[in-house]
């Protein structure tokens, strides 16, 4: 597992050092559960092998520079202070390097202005991205090729994550970790890094051929109203009826629509919205889990357990305890 971080003159700091914390938390993590492909291999790239000025006021040194050709999984690129454009012309040999990177299979996330990076090098034309919403008008102005979606906090194309801000960085991070080290371990570093600031990851993101956002407009209207009734027992064949399907067809055309069956779109919606009440709320666990139509508190139980890889009461201890500690 190789995920490399490219630094730059004038960056944030936080932009680097936060999702490097957050990797290294999981690979702990992983180890501590006696995972035997959890090594994680971090490098530091800058143009040049010499101490990189930061916003913070402390340089960070450098491991390689972009003439190492080493493959990584998971590329990040920092946020910029101010205007990107002098120190974008500082760092030509790194966007040839990120094409190369990309061609290779590297997943591939900027924050902010550094954004930018990708724009010029071209990876985003015809894409979907974001960023800093105060460079908003300027990005629109010198990537005209660019989708750019002004009102969300993170877009994604394919293996290619643009975040607004750190803190939706750390929304990817956390949804990369997921990918390469499974929903425990990335559920853990969520809830003992970002808990109080994070917004669940598919709330608010843009993703290109995300499953509400495909053709099949029945079956969006199928999404959208099960969505609005997560409190009401669901029979599929009864849903299939109210919308003049049969229950195979319903069956398929959600498969073919969303890549899941009816029912685990159901549970999944059901299990988010466990999280929200758990998180803001006082109910109790079997009002939660009545509220978004479990009348089996057991089976909401185990089918949370299943999907976040911790009960309902410890998950709620976790987050409240971050949030609400006087300390």
């Amino acid at each position: 597992m190789r995920v490399g971080f490219v630094l730059a003159q004038n960056m944030l700091a936080a932009s680097t050092m936060l999702p490097l914390e957050m990797w290294r938390a999981a690979e702990s993590t992983a180890f501590g559960r006696n995972k035997a492909d959890a090594t994680l291999l971090t490098t530091l790239f800058a143009s040049q092998i010499e101490p990189v000025p930061t916003q913070s006021g402390i340089a960070i040194t450098p491991q390689a520079n972009f003439d190492v050709s080493l493959p990584m999984d998971v590329v990040y690129l920092p946020a910029l202070w101010r205007n990107p454009r002098r120190v974008i012309k500082q760092n030509q040999p790194m966007l040839d390097w990120l094409v190369t990177q990309f061609e290779s299979g590297a997943m591939l996330a900027a924050v902010g202005t550094g954004c930018c990076f990708l724009a010029e090098a071209g990876l985003l034309d015809g894409k979907s991205a974001t960023t800093h919403w105060h460079y908003l008008e300027r990005f629109a102005h010198d990537y005209p090729k660019v989708m750019l979606k002004r009102d969300y906090f993170i877009t994604q194309a394919g293996p290619i994550f643009c975040a607004a801000s750190v803190n939706a960085l750390a929304d990817v991070t956390v949804h990369l970790i997921e990918h390469f080290y499974g929903r425990a371990i990335a559920s853990h570093v969520e809830r003992n890094f970002s808990h109080e600031i994070r917004r669940p990851y598919e709330k608010y993101r843009y993703l290109e051929g995300d499953d509400i956002q495909h053709t099949d407009e029945l079956i969006i209207e199928i999404q959208l109203w099960m969505q609005r009734h997560l409190s009401q027992a669901m029979v599929m064949p009864d849903i299939a009826r109210k919308f003049g399907l049969s229950p195979r067809s319903l069956s398929r055309r959600f498969k073919i629509a969303t890549d899941r069956s009816p029912l685990i779109y159901l549970q999944e919606q059901r299990v988010r919205a466990a999280k929200d009440l758990l998180e803001s709320t006082n109910l109790t666990i079997g009002e939660v889990a009545f509220r978004v139509g479990f009348h089996d508190q057991g089976h909401f139980a185990r089918l949370f357990l299943r999907a976040m890889a911790v009960k309902p009461n410890d998950y709620r201890k976790t987050v409240r305890a971050k949030v609400f500690s006087t300390n």
